[in-house]
């Protein structure tokens, strides 16, 4: 099938609209109409070649929802109307460790929304900023917000889920103090959901003009981290930091924020590396430094299924399918709170 989509075709040149195919559904295959898509940094890096190995035409896209319109014969899980969504994963090897424990995210052979190989064409996945996809069944989520809360559920597809993935391996809950640093499509989506966990959450920003705005989204307390004195109030005295900055920086003055024994765990991924560590702060507490790749499909339900119970979504800015490249620019700037969602219905307009 033919549908409308919005690409790039090389790395410098702006995404446009184009036509793409989605494969008819085999016996395991969900088809989907897409009704919002939400816009992730890794959009922006993957399509304008930043990352390597970018594979053109470039449909990015992987905070996906909508209403399936179509399930293949074995599909006995999902019908015809109900919500759903998809991530960042539509394929693995379904055999391997990492699979069987349902964390797909780690397989060595999980293939991405957008930019990984499948048999389809052109040869590569192609995203959500499109009218439809057709996906396995294994790799759909079911959605249990309201119908007109879907725009906000989007990034929960990624967003949600980077977030959601390390508070829940570290077991964060109540009695613990966590900190979350930077506030931005992550990091707000980390407030929001360890406040709902229990912890008492310690956002931290290099922004003034953010204090407030971490309060409203469920910090107990609002550090800006280049005050040494507000840094040298929380010394030793955090469980967990989920650290979501996507920019080099300097880890050593958080790590020494960490009870013995804590956590920092890294899920934003900046274009450089950050600067090494000291390594006394390590070892003279027993902290540790650690990473964690977006999540699995049973947890990511896991954590939808959190988020419908206690009302949970982002904080979206909606668009139209023709400003996502002024959408992008804005983005560098981080003039957006917190994410943009893409109105697929745009593409017909």
């Amino acid at each position: 099938m033919t549908i409308k989509a919005y690409g790039a075709r090389a790395g410098d040149l702006p995404l446009e609209p184009m036509n793409i195919t989605r494969r008819t559904p085999s016996a395991h295959d969900v088809q989907i109409d897409i009704t919002h898509c939400g816009v992730c940094h890794s959009d922006l890096h993957q399509v304008r070649s930043e990352w390597a190995g970018t594979l053109y035409p470039c449909v990015p896209g992987h905070e996906i929802v909508g209403r399936i319109t179509a399930v293949g014969a074995q599909v006995s899980g999902y019908k015809p109307g109900d919500l759903v969504g998809v991530g960042c994963i539509v394929d693995s090897c379904q055999h391997c460790a990492d699979c069987n424990d349902g964390l797909e995210n780690y397989c060595d052979h999980m293939v991405l929304t957008y930019n990984g190989p499948t048999s389809d064409a052109p040869g590569h996945t192609l995203g959500g900023y499109s009218q439809q996809i057709v996906v396995h069944e294994r790799y759909v989520l079911r959605i249990r917000h309201s119908e007109a809360q879907l725009a906000a559920v989007a990034p929960l597809l990624c967003a949600g889920i980077t977030t959601w993935s390390p508070l829940r391996h570290w077991k964060v809950g109540p009695g613990q103090k966590v900190g979350v640093v930077g506030i931005g499509g992550l990091g707000h989506m980390g407030i929001k959901l360890a406040h709902a966990m229990g912890a008492y959450v310690v956002a931290f920003t290099t922004s003034e003009s953010k204090r407030e705005a971490a309060r409203a989204l469920g910090a107990h307390e609002t550090v800006v981290s280049r005050n040494p004195d507000e840094m040298a109030r929380h010394v030793g005295s955090l469980d967990f930091i989920l650290n979501t900055v996507a920019a080099s920086h300097d880890l050593d003055a958080f790590f020494a924020l960490l009870k013995r024994d804590g956590t920092m765990a890294l899920v934003g991924a900046p274009a450089t590396p950050h600067p090494s560590p000291n390594v006394f702060n390590l070892i003279m507490k027993r902290r540790s430094l650690a990473g964690s790749l977006i999540g699995g499909i049973s947890e990511t339900q896991e954590m939808l299924d959190f988020c419908a119970k206690h009302n949970i979504v982002a904080d979206v800015e909606m668009i139209r399918i023709d400003e996502i490249n002024e959408a992008y620019e804005r983005m560098l700037k981080g003039d957006v709170k917190y994410r943009f969602v893409i109105d697929c219905a745009s593409l017909t307009a």
